[in-house]
Order: C-alpha cells, then sequence, then structure tokens
C-alpha cells in the first residue's frame, strides 16, 4: 500500500526491498557479504550485525597487506579456509564485497 501518494516522502509498505538479504546475498552456491574493514587497528576484532561485517586488522592497507588480512579474517569467522574467500570488489575501497565458495550458516547478528 502506498501512503501519501504524491506527497513528499511517500512510504511504500507491502513491496519488499531489494536488499531486503542485507549484507548476505546466495549467488550459485556463494555466499556475499558486504564488509567495513578498519586497516591499522590497534587489535584485531569482528562484529557482525546481520547486514554488514566489521573487521578491524592490524595490516596497513599498502601492497595488498590488509586485503590479506581480511581474507584470513573472514575465512576464520566463516570456518572455511582462506582460498574459498574472494574480494569481488573494493579492493581498494574501505567497504568491501567478498565471496565465499559454498553456503556458510552465518552467526546471528551480536545485540
Amino acid at each position: 500500500m502506498l501512503r501519501g501518494a504524491g506527497e513528499k516522502g511517500a512510504v511504500v509498505d507491502d513491496i519488499p526491498h531489494p536488499a531486503a538479504g542485507r549484507g548476505r546475498r546466495p549467488v550459485s552456491g556463494r555466499t556475499r557479504l558486504t564488509l567495513r574493514v578498519h586497516a591499522r587497528a590497534r587489535t584485531e576484532r569482528v562484529e557482525w550485525d546481520g547486514s554488514t561485517l566489521q573487521l578491524w586488522v592490524r595490516e596497513p592497507p599498502a601492497d595488498g597487506r590488509a586485503n590479506a588480512a581480511v581474507i584470513r579474517a573472514v575465512a576464520r569467522w566463516a570456518g572455511v579456509t582462506p582460498s574459498q574467500v574472494m574480494i569481488v570488489s573494493g579492493a581498494a575501497a574501505r567497504h568491501k564485497l567478498v565471496e565465499i565458495d559454498g553456503e556458510v550458516a552465518l552467526p546471528p547478528p551480536a545485540v
């Protein structure tokens, strides 16, 4: 149902948003995750809110060192080998999209 049609800020109630899966999207036997990476962190840490996996890695974003640390951290978090994790987009950015081979049972979001 469309409330306020013609008004500024109209809201659509019963049409699911395209990003309803938020953060985890199965793609032909693979799982895609949205990441936010914090390079050069003092301590390594992982937070999952159900839509974005936030990673704090100690390595600097130079010579691919932070990306390698991201792949290792995602693999450890998902319980797969690093060879099953691939950065799909955002290799030179803080926001990344990674793909994990196979269906992965993700933990529930932290509260």
